[in-house]
């Protein structure tokens, strides 16, 4: 049996929160497939990387480390992942769907002839029988994710070629330390072999990097707004609620598209997924596209017009009324009653 490889990005010499959250889900598949759990890490300076990545279960830790693959670039990193995995033959591979994600996880599964699920939202175990030829396939990778502009879920299944390969947003899965640390065990990759000058033409002279200002996903609160806030303006008022109860602004993709709020606090499928202690959802109708993002949060309270919405069957309490004036008396009275 193959093992599980994830590709671990790293930010500043730190080994990305998406990258140790796909360890965590990585270490959960290996043990139903009774395999190892290995990282990929490309880039300079990597010396002691291995600890973070043995704590959230990695085995093996593969570490292509030269001044010359930091930071990202597209060609000589799809090089060096399409050659490791043409030589372990993994039979999943997991990457962050991130803007380096997305560069080099087509790249190489085109390279590789193998297929790719983009943006899942779980990932299983489980078996298929192909009804037609009556094949039965065991300890496939099951690739969840809304399709259809978040109408059905989609279950996609790649029998015939490896790797299985997936991309998983970041805040989807959780991070946790494995229950027992893997191995840690550090392989180095003579990437030479991989890389020639060609995949090297390409230098980058200056990096321009802006702190993100915005920090939802961080955030013990969340006042989140939809279409149904009706307007820019109304949003200030849930910019107060949120810093009376010290929490952050976010919004559903409707009400980013009318341009009520900034796509930094979009939350759902295509925006980030928070999993906060209170997550107060303000006009929001609760389609799956959204609930995808926020669905884990600790008590979800819904204030909406409509008592049959789908988002009252998520939450812990539903408010059914006026959300501008539901909100106002929150902010009234809180602050009546807070110390």
């Amino acid at each position: 049996m193959n093992n599980i490889i994830v590709y671990c990005e790293l930010e500043n010499g730190i080994v990305a929160d998406v990258s140790l959250e796909l360890l965590t889900k990585g270490r959960e598949l290996a043990n139903t497939l009774g395999c190892k759990l290995e990282a990929l890490v490309i880039g300079s300076n990597l010396s002691g990387i291995e600890k973070d990545l043995a704590l959230h279960g990695a085995d093996t830790i593969w570490v292509a480390d030269n001044k010359e693959l930091a930071p990202f670039r597209t060609l000589p990193h799809t090089s060096i992942t399409c050659g490791l995995f043409e030589q372990e033959k993994p039979q999943i591979a997991l990457f962050g769907a991130t803007s380096i994600g997305r560069d080099l996880a087509p790249r190489v599964s085109s390279a590789l002839h193998s297929g790719l699920t983009a943006d899942c939202t779980s990932l299983v175990i489980g078996n298929h029988k192909d009804n037609k030829s009556g094949t039965e396939y065991t300890n496939l990778l099951y690739q969840i994710r809304p399709a259809f502009g978040g109408n059905i879920i989609a279950t996609i299944i790649n029998p015939d070629h490896r790797p299985q390969m997936a991309t998983v947003r970041e805040g989807v899965m959780k991070r946790e330390l494995a229950a027992t640390p893997g191995l840690g065990e550090v392989k180095v990759l003579d990437y030479s072999k991989f890389v020639n000058d060609t995949d090297l033409v390409v230098k980058i002279i200056e990096r321009q990097i802006e702190d993100r200002k915005i920090n939802i996903k961080g955030s013990p609160v969340i006042v989140a707004g939809g279409y149904g806030v009706g307007s820019k303006e109304n949003f200030k008022l849930l910019a107060e609620l949120a810093e009376v109860l010290g929490g952050e602004v976010g919004a559903s993709r409707a009400a980013v598209d009318a341009g009520f709020s900034d796509h930094a606090r979009q939350i759902g499928q295509t925006g980030t997924t928070v999993r906060p202690k209170l997550y107060i959802a303000c006009g929001i109708s609760g389609q799956i596209q959204h609930t995808a993002g926020m669905d884990e949060s600790s008590m979800i309270i819904s204030i909406n017009t409509d008592p049959d919405a789908p988002i009252n069957k998520l939450a812990d309490y539903a408010i059914t009324g006026d959300v501008m004036s539901v909100v106002s008396k929150m902010i009234k009275y809180y602050k009546q009653n807070s110390k």
